[in-house]
């Protein structure tokens, strides 16, 4: 494991940039939050940040997006590596009251703080959360071992073998 300013990180799952990884993402954080954290802002934050990467950046273009849980004594981090956009970095566009473009505007309501760094050609978007603050349920989905098969066995250009029980 390794840290990030006194952050340690808990789990790191990489994915091909399809919507179907936007649920195994999901699944994901909430497999690995630590207990008593708040498991559903950082499950809202972390799906919203995946989709965006799929959406708007070479991740959804035959790429791949990374998510990873970071934690601290009192804080956790959810942070979501997409595959870049021509320089282009996420932003809270402002309302206009249509259906999308709302993504970041909850990133920013639910994350006490957020923001982006490069690294290369990739963004680097995250979200920190205080263990006070958010809903604290935690839900494990049945099969975690199975995220990553599970995710890209209709894409055929991601193949893992899949593991029997």
């Amino acid at each position: 494991m390794s840290g990030c300013g006194g952050l340690v990180v808990v789990g790191a799952i990489t994915l091909p940039g399809v919507k179907k990884s936007v649920r195994h993402a999901r699944l994901f954080l909430r497999d690995v939050m630590p207990d008593g954290r708040p498991v559903d802002d950082v499950v809202t934050v972390g799906s919203e940040t995946v989709c965006n990467a799929i959406a708007h950046t070479a991740s959804g273009d035959g790429g791949r997006v990374t998510v990873s849980l970071l934690a601290g004594d009192d804080v956790c981090r959810v942070e979501v590596a997409d595959d870049g956009a021509d320089g282009r970095r996420p932003h809270v566009r402002p309302e206009d009251g249509s259906e999308s473009g709302r993504g970041m505007r909850v990133v920013e309501a639910l994350a006490e703080r957020w923001g982006f760094r490069e690294d290369g050609d990739r963004t680097v978007v995250w979200a920190e959360f205080s263990y006070s603050s958010g809903n604290p349920d935690r839900g494990l989905s049945p099969d975690p071992p199975m995220l990553a098969p599970t995710a890209i066995e209709e894409d055929t250009r991601w193949q893992f073998p899949r593991s029997t029980p």
